[in-house]
């Protein structure tokens, strides 16, 4: 897909989500297809696409159950739902207690903002549900300090995404999946941002030889249409038996139509492979402006979900090159105030890359001459 747009020059699609471009012609296709036959049913029904769908995220992962809403706090609401009420079916009331990770971003729901780790999100809403606990990323003994038999769930993004774009360590995975298995206790990953091919493989906990109680998957998911799914297993899965959680548009027979499309194309080597090459070409072209000019720390990230820490030099600046890099024609993206982040298209053309990364070190020369 080429960039578009009067001349702007798009180095992200959407925040995440946008993962096969703007108008795909596979998604474009589905959408209209299923468009001239079935919009929507109540959910006391299922639909093909929904069954479809499902079908495909079970074949192509650890799961064997999928629930479907609207977006991805709606994924982590079932799933920080359905983490207690398996823990109060099979071990009581007292075993309530979630743990979740510091600058860690689930959700904009008041329970998804309670359970992340940034209080920004929550302060003016409280007060928030209480036995959410939050430990450090990155750091077992931090978890282990928490973790007891009253904790339901363990809840974590691979890569810490609106945090820092930090991926987390093969030790620290397998070490809260071993955490979790002592103290009877699930292990959720949040792949909402993650997840759809984004780290070069269809859900970024394949990386790790981590296997989830609870997955949640949005953003690319849809490819730019609005859907959200929880994925599970038979053993967790029953808790959330009829009538205890829902979604009016959930299972949607457009969104999970478009999803299916987006799934079984992002999902092939072509495009994972892709993903790692054009992870490489962004990191080759960071690593000469950052040379150039010092005003990297850290490159990170995997796949096309990549962070650039700012230096100290200059220390929380990273929002200040969001406004140049637009004077140039480009479109760049923050995760806090010191990390410029990337997530463009799956499918980005490798020659919009280099269009870009050259528009990006007019923006950081621009950035470094006002600051001398």
């Amino acid at each position: 897909m080429g960039s578009g747009g009067q001349g702007v020059h798009r180095l992200r699609r959407g925040i995440a989500v946008n993962a096969l471009g703007h108008c795909h012609p596979k998604l474009v296709d589905a959408l209209t297809t299923q468009a001239n036959k079935l919009w929507h049913l109540s959910n006391v029904y299922t639909n093909e696409p929904a069954l479809n769908l499902a079908r495909e995220l079970v074949s192509r992962t650890f799961a064997d159950k999928v629930y479907f809403c609207s977006s991805g706090g709606e994924a982590n609401e079932a799933a920080f739902k359905l983490a207690r009420r398996w823990a109060f079916d099979n071990f009581g009331e007292r075993k309530h207690k979630i743990i979740s990770f510091k600058q860690g971003f689930h959700g904009r729901t008041l329970f998804t903002v309670s359970v992340g780790g940034q209080p920004k999100y929550s302060e003016g809403f409280g007060p928030v549900p209480g036995g959410i606990h939050h430990a450090r990323f990155n750091d077992l003994d931090s978890v282990r300090e928490l973790i007891d038999d009253d904790t339901c769930a363990v809840v974590v993004e691979p890569i810490q995404g609106e945090g820092g774009v930090t991926p987390a360590t093969p030790e620290f995975l397998q070490g809260l999946r071993e955490l979790c298995d002592r103290h009877q206790a699930l292990l959720v990953v949040d792949e909402v941002q993650s997840g759809v091919g984004r780290s070069g493989k269809l859900y970024t906990y394949m990386h790790y030889g981590v296997i989830p109680d609870i997955l949640t998957s949005a953003k690319a998911l849809g490819g730019g249409f609005p859907i959200g799914a929880m994925l599970t297993t038979d053993r967790v899965a029953p808790s959330l038996a009829v009538g205890t959680h829902g979604s009016t548009y959930g299972g949607n027979a457009l969104a999970c139509a478009v999803g299916l499309a987006a799934l079984t194309t992002i999902d092939t080597s072509e495009v994972l492979e892709g993903v790692e090459r054009r992870h490489a070409l962004f990191r080759e072209h960071l690593d000469v402006i950052n040379r150039k000019y010092g005003v990297f720390k850290e490159i990170r990230g995997m796949g096309l979900l990549i962070g650039a820490e700012m230096s100290d030099a200059y220390e929380g600046k990273a929002r200040d090159i969001l406004p140049l890099a637009l004077e140039e024609g480009l479109m760049a993206l923050v995760a806090g105030p010191n990390v410029l982040r990337m997530a463009p298209s799956l499918v980005i053309p490798e020659a919009d890359i280099q269009e870009g990364m050259a528009r990006l070190e007019l923006a950081i020369e621009r950035l470094v001459s006002a600051s001398e």
